[in-house]
């Protein structure tokens, strides 16, 4: 089986972030990146996969800068058999159809039986380029995945509904899910996983090479810090002039009743 995991790079938890000059993104200077957590988590489920059919090829993909690489690396050291890269300078690919269809157009002629992703990314959380990256590619799809398992030609899969519940449905392949948090725990790296990435196939393709022209449907214009006001409302009256009052900002604007 034949297996794609897209990854994500993004700000680690315990980074400073500042904004850049122009408001348009955070200052890199200072940040350490990782691999977007739900990512971990899909590498890890096509690991698993793999080793469970006993054949097949992971293959770890992601669009960014030079500096993704790092984050593939991590995955080939984990046991992905090679990388594809995209790369990428600022500014960034923010919408996730110009992102799905750059995946597309660089993952079409590897065929994959299947296509993990995160649930969403940590920095922008839009949850939808693994759901278009399957429909550009005509495969199955399925989202907040918490269980998978494989047979010959489809993929059953557990999704987290809301509520509590759970829904099990069977997708025939290839297919494209997202992962949702929690489905496994992602493995770390051994010595001798670190020493054999070194060995391993990355391919880098320029944007470029991939981007069709195709119109950005969602555009970022601008990142700013929320500013916090502190504003203390005074109620005067009657108890029962006080107390309605009061009855109304819990329904209208604190919303607990």
């Amino acid at each position: 089986m034949k297996i794609g995991v897209l990854t994500k790079q993004v700000p680690s938890a315990d980074s400073p972030l500042k904004l850049d000059g122009g408001g348009k993104w955070i200052g890199e200077e200072n940040v350490t990146f990782a691999i977007n957590e739900s990512d971990a988590y899909a590498l890890e489920e096509a690991l698993r996969i793999k080793e469970e059919t006993g054949d097949g090829e992971v293959v770890v993909a992601s669009l960014g800068p030079q500096r993704v690489q790092r984050g593939i690396r991590e995955g080939l050291s984990k046991g992905a058999d090679r990388g594809i890269h995209i790369e990428e300078s600022l500014p960034y690919t923010s919408d996730p159809f110009l992102t799905a269809t750059l995946f597309a157009n660089t993952l079409r002629n590897e065929s994959f039986d299947l296509i993990l992703s995160g649930l969403q990314s940590d920095d922008l959380g839009l949850g939808q380029v693994g759901v278009l990256l399957g429909e550009m590619l005509s495969m199955s799809t399925a989202t907040l995945v918490m269980e998978t398992g494989i047979s010959d030609s489809t993929i059953r899969v557990k999704r987290e509904l809301e509520g509590g519940w759970f829904q099990w449905t069977t997708l025939k392949l290839p297919a494209s899910i997202s992962i949702q948090s929690g489905i496994n725990t992602p493995r770390y790296p051994s010595l001798k996983g670190i020493m054999g990435a070194k060995k391993k196939e990355i391919r880098s393709i320029a944007r470029n090479e991939v981007d069709d022209g195709g119109a950005t449907l969602q555009t970022l214009r601008k990142v700013y810090i929320p500013q916090k006001v502190k504003r203390t409302e005074m109620i005067e009256g009657e108890a029962d002039q006080v107390v309605a009052k009061l009855i109304d900002i819990f329904k209208r604007d604190i919303k607990v009743l």
